[in-house]
C-alpha cells in the first residue's frame, strides 16, 4: 500500500486539477487561481506558476513581510467514465511567497512552503507531515496512468472481467458477466483497482496486488500478464 505521503506527492506532481485557496480571495474566479504548472523543490516546497495578473500573485506581492497562508487543493478524477468518479482530494497548506525571475513574461512563480498536508482518497483519510512529504517519491506510473486505464477499459474489458475469478468467496457471486460493469479505476506501482457495478446500480471496488511493486511500464506489462494468467487458470 502506498503511504499517505506518497499518495499526496503523486497527486501534487500529477496533472489533476488544482486550485490555490488564499484568504480574502473567495470571490476570485477559480480559473484565476489554477496554477499553470506546479513542481516540488528539494526541500518539499511547492513551486506554482500563475499568470502575473492572478489575484494570488497580487496578494503574495503585497503581503511583503506579512505572512500570507494558502492552501493548494487538488482533486483527482478518474480518467474513465465510472460512477462516483472523484477518486480523492489532497490539501497542502503553508506560507505563500513570490519567487521573481523564475518564470517568463506574463507569469510569476509562487512558493508554497509546505506546512501541513492531508489526503482523502480511495485508501482513506490521513495527515501528512512536511518531512514525510519532502522525502516521499511520486508513483512511477503517474505520468502514464490515465492513458493506461483508458487503454485497459477500451481494449481489455473482457480480460478485466475475468479478474473477478480471483476474488473467490469475497465476490459472493456478485461479479457481473457483462463487460461495461467492470471499469479500471486506479493503477499504481503496487496494483490495480477495479470498480464493479451491479445491475441495480450498486458498486464496489476490488483491488488486485502485483507480485512485487513495479518500477516502470515494462514491469507493469509483466505484472498485468501475471494477473490475467492467474485469472485464466
Amino acid at each position: 500500500m502506498p503511504s499517505a505521503a506518497e499518495r499526496t506527492r503523486t497527486l501534487v506532481q500529477s496533472t489533476c486539477s488544482a486550485v490555490l485557496l488564499v484568504p480574502g480571495l473567495n470571490t476570485a474566479a477559480p480559473d484565476q487561481l489554477m496554477p499553470l504548472t506546479r513542481s516540488v523543490g528539494p526541500d518539499g516546497d511547492l513551486f506554482l506558476e500563475l499568470p502575473a495578473d492572478s489575484p494570488a500573485v497580487r496578494a503574495a506581492t503585497h503581503a511583503e513581510d506579512d505572512e500570507l497562508t494558502a492552501v493548494l487543493e487538488i482533486t483527482d478524477v478518474a480518467p474513465v467514465s465510472v460512477p462516483h468518479r472523484i477518486r480523492g482530494r489532497t490539501w497542502v497548506s503553508g506560507r505563500l511567497t513570490t519567487v521573481p525571475g523564475m518564470s517568463g513574461p506574463g507569469r510569476m512563480t509562487l512558493r508554497l512552503e509546505t506546512g501541513e498536508a492531508y489526503v482523502d482518497d480511495l485508501w482513506g483519510a490521513e495527515e501528512v507531515e512536511p518531512e514525510e512529504f519532502r522525502d516521499a517519491a511520486p508513483d512511477p506510473l503517474i505520468e502514464y496512468e490515465a492513458e493506461l486505464l483508458q487503454h485497459l477499459h477500451a481494449a481489455h474489458g473482457e480480460q478485466l472481467a475475468t479478474l473477478c475469478g480471483l476474488l473467490g468467496g469475497r465476490a459472493d457471486g456478485r461479479c457481473p458477466d457483462h463487460q461495461p460493469s467492470v471499469v479500471p479505476l486506479a493503477l499504481d506501482r503496487h496494483g490495480l483497482r477495479l470498480r464493479l457495478c451491479e445491475d441495480q446500480g450498486r458498486c464496489y471496488d476490488a483491488r488486485f496486488e502485483f507480485p512485487a511493486p513495479v518500477r516502470d511500464v515494462t514491469e507493469l506489462r509483466h505484472a498485468m500478464h501475471t494477473l490475467f494468467e492467474a485469472a485464466a487458470l
